[in-house]
């Protein structure tokens, strides 16, 4: 993995596309969060990534969440931003302090329930496949009405906005659609069931630009600040 002082720098130029990247379109860069990804590195990944200020850490798998977490510093905020087995929801729901994975009804009601039943309050996103990719997780866009409408009776949960992952393509213009997509779907959730959907979380490494100009509030960043990422 990188030294500190290489992620520092690595931090810092993702920060500067952030803040040109909202000059282009006229957004503060006070309203992109950057969210270090630290998916299969060692737990000092999460510590570069509280030492700099980043208040978040995004991992995909709840395994390794429950491994690294006890020994990264406390005050750390830990993000799923990866697929959620629902026989894992549970051990979820206990070590991350949100869940931006969030993609079906069944799952909806059941980390209501048992988060409900832990005495747990979490910060949630519906995860939509906006990009129409079969390789990706996240509901249907025409299913993320009955997702959120799963998730608003539980006081446990709240929902804070939406998440995308845009398809692997070299066509710039496949991950603008995604994201557009997101918002609008965002847009409508808001006026059909009255609630408020801030957060927009799209865009990584390769496309934040775009994220950002799609009104992205939540880029997911992993190889541009850690390096690659080691074999598993």
């Amino acid at each position: 993995m990188v030294t500190y002082d290489q992620f520092t720098a690595h931090c810092e130029a993702v920060l500067e596309r952030l803040a040109q990247a909202c000059q282009a379109c006229g957004r503060s860069p006070s309203s992109v969060r950057l969210l270090p990804v630290t998916k299969t590195h060692p737990f000092e990944a999460a510590e570069f990534a509280h030492r700099f200020g980043l208040a978040s850490v995004g991992e995909n798998r709840v395994q390794e969440a429950l491994i690294k977490r006890p020994q990264s510093p406390a005050g750390l905020r830990w993000e799923l931003i990866g697929h959620l087995q629902s026989n894992k929801a549970k051990q979820a729901l206990q070590a991350f302090d949100v869940l931006q994975s969030v993609d079906s009804a069944e799952l909806a009601a059941r980390l209501g329930r048992i988060a409900t039943e832990l005495g747990l309050t979490r910060e949630v996103y519906v995860q939509v496949n906006s990009g129409d990719d079969p390789a990706k997780f996240g509901c249907d866009l025409a299913e993320a009405p009955a997702v959120l409408e799963a998730l608003l009776p539980h006081p446990s949960l709240k929902v804070v906005g939406l998440m995308a992952i845009a398809p692997l393509s070299d066509d710039p213009a496949v991950a603008r659609r995604t994201f557009a997509e997101l918002r609008r779907c965002r847009d409508s959730l808001e006026a059909r069931c009255g609630v408020k959907l801030p957060e927009l979380s799209m865009g990584m490494s390769g496309d934040l630009e775009i994220a950002v100009a799609e009104g992205s509030t939540c880029v997911r960043v992993g190889s541009a600040l850690y390096g690659s990422r080691p074999a598993l």
